[in-house]
């Protein structure tokens, strides 16, 4: 894996980031498993050295080379700056990274990277690693995980959207945003769901449906493709605006929306991990991503090579089916929140 090593030694992977509590070694462990079932030979390489307990099979683990305890108990940094350290201890030790990766020539490789987001949104050392994994004929997607739940707060919903935009500026690979943990979204709240004063019913004019009764509203009607595709945020703007403590915000708030408008690179995959056909969505998406090109022992139907090569999907797995799966039905949210009040 020299800097000179044509396109016959190409390596595939995925960087897989995102903030603490996402599920990236949870959803190594299940891509490693998957993949393996389908033929890739895959080897996880672990760059996260506060990472003790890690389920699936690590063929590299930044253990051997630097450790978060170390680094906290010597240098007497925090576990924020003791990360830092560590990523721009790794970065000043290629030779190491690169005598590890070329024991597995041939694999397909998954990244599990540490969970601090200032690593992914302004501090450089992480983008270095990645850009000389590049130079190394390395073809990486980045895939970030976010937790779903986010999705039904309306106010960390944009801070995800700001997060998400800041990240894929920065690491500079191509990307793909995954909405992790779909089956537990509604542990936390309804879609769209927030409270506002109001004594009389109304229909917004974007089609969002609001039930107001007593004294407090609830808009009940966000399908989830809103937030997969982050289509029209003035609304959510709106719903900042009944809440007393945002109404103060308002203007810092659309003008944050207006530039994740503007940019318009933010969209979501839905994943619920222990999916199969959830994981396939998934990895077709990372495939089209990287490039990736099937390995030998992989099954070739036309099916998937249509799909890693344009995106087609002839048994695509909507966004509608993942949200009759795991998204409680509006009507019978609706009829419930009636009874509440």
């Amino acid at each position: 894996m020299s800097e000179g090593s044509k396109g016959s030694l190409l390596a595939f992977g995925q960087v897989v980031i995102g903030p603490p509590g996402s599920g990236k070694t949870t959803y190594c462990h299940g891509m490693q498993e998957f993949m393996g079932r389908i033929g890739r030979k895959v080897t996880v390489v672990n760059l996260d050295p506060a990472n003790e307990a890690m389920p699936y099979q690590c063929a590299v683990d930044i253990a051997e080379l630097i450790t978060l305890p170390d680094v906290m108990e010597n240098l007497k940094l925090g576990p924020n700056g003791g990360l830092i350290y560590c990523m721009e201890y790794l970065e000043a030790n290629f030779d190491w990274l690169q005598e590890k990766l070329a024991a597995f020539r041939g694999h397909y490789y998954l990244f599990d990277c540490p969970g601090q987001v200032e690593l992914y949104t302004h501090h450089d050392a992480l983008k270095n690693v990645f850009a000389q994994l590049a130079k190394w004929n390395f073809r990486l997607a980045a895939v970030h995980l976010v937790d779903s739940h986010y999705c039904t707060d309306p106010g960390k919903f944009i801070s995800v959207l700001c997060t998400s935009l800041s990240t894929m500026l920065h690491v500079e690979l191509p990307h793909v945003n995954v909405l992790s943990k779909m089956d537990l979204i509604e542990q936390y709240g309804k879609l769209g769901k927030s409270l506002c004063k109001r004594d009389t019913w109304n229909w917004a004019a974007s089609g969002v449906n609001y039930l107001f009764g007593a004294s407090w509203c609830f808009p009940a009607a966000f399908n989830l493709d809103y937030y997969t595709e982050v289509l029209d945020l003035s609304y959510l703007v709106d719903h900042l605006a009944s809440d007393p403590f945002f109404r103060n915000y308002r203007r810092l708030n659309e003008k944050l929306v207006e530039v994740i408008e503007d940019y318009s690179l933010v969209s979501f995959v839905p994943l619920n991990v222990q999916d199969k056909e959830s994981m396939r969505q998934v990895m077709q998406a990372v495939d089209k991503a990287n490039g990736y090109s099937f390995g030998d022992q992989e099954h070739r139907s036309l099916e998937a090579l249509m799909s890693a090569a344009v995106g087609a999907d002839f048994h695509f797995a909507s966004t509608l089916a993942v949200q009759e799966r795991y998204v409680q039905s509006q009507d019978k949210a609706v009829e419930e929140e009636v009874m509440d009040l």
